[in-house]
């Protein structure tokens, strides 16, 4: 189980479906100019009901994104002035455009930031995980050739090459989890590149399976040479 990837089935909509805000954002747009332009008073707050596109906007992608949203609405309002022939004062314009701009970069902003610390935490739980694997790796490698150097100790030549063998299969079948893992990881090529030269190893050690050691041979002892006088 991939513990790096994340369930993007427990993301909001509007991050799973980039393209469908969009979409959305521009039918709240068109809706809302046109019922400004068709219905209602200058005295009616109708521009309002901008907030909405540009806030979806901000928060699915970012800042730059929620002051953009802020802009269109900003300047469909122009056009609304101009067509409608309105005489608007500057407070009247501040009072109308400032609040849509402000709820654009704060939202964008905070979008950002909230990203920006998932992917942080991803990081750190990345970290982790690699951290537990190489552990689970080390013991299990140590361990083995440990009980490996106690049969080699004990003169069970077989038995400890059956336990090497075994020990390097266990291995290649952890790196080959971890190398699924960081293929599908991001930001994991250090760890495959690593993971790849320990599975080699492994593959290379089941050459030798069957292969059964010979012990040393004791040198013959010298003859012993009396000193001449």
């Amino acid at each position: 189980m991939n513990l790096l990837l994340r369930d993007r089935a427990g993301q909001p909509w509007f991050h799973r479906w980039p393209a469908a805000s969009i979409a959305v954002a521009a039918l709240l747009y068109a809706g809302v100019f046109a019922l400004r332009m068709t219905t209602g008073t200058p005295a009616d707050a109708t521009m309002l009901f901008f907030e909405l596109p540009i806030a979806l906007l901000a928060v699915t992608f970012g800042l730059v994104a929620g002051l953009a949203g802020g802009l269109i609405a900003v300047g469909l309002m122009v056009i609304w002035a101009v067509t409608e022939h309105i005489d608007l004062s500057l407070l009247g314009w501040v009072t109308r455009a400032l609040p849509m701009l402000l709820l654009g970069v704060l939202v964008g902003r905070a979008a950002d930031r909230l990203r920006t610390s998932e992917a942080e935490r991803a990081k750190l739980d990345a970290a982790a995980h690699w951290h537990r694997q190489a552990v689970e790796i080390n013991d299990s490698i140590v361990q083995g050739l440990s009980a490996a150097k106690w049969s080699l100790e004990a003169g069970k030549h077989e038995r400890a090459l059956e336990t090497v063998t075994d020990t390097l299969d266990s291995a290649q079948t952890l790196v080959s989890q971890l190398l699924r893992d960081a293929e599908l990881s991001p930001g994991a090529a250090h760890e495959a590149g690593s993971l790849s030269s320990l599975s080699v190893l492994a593959q290379r050690a089941k050459r030798v399976r069957g292969v059964t050691p010979r012990p040393n041979r004791p040198r013959a002892e010298t003859a012993h040479r009396t000193p001449r006088p």
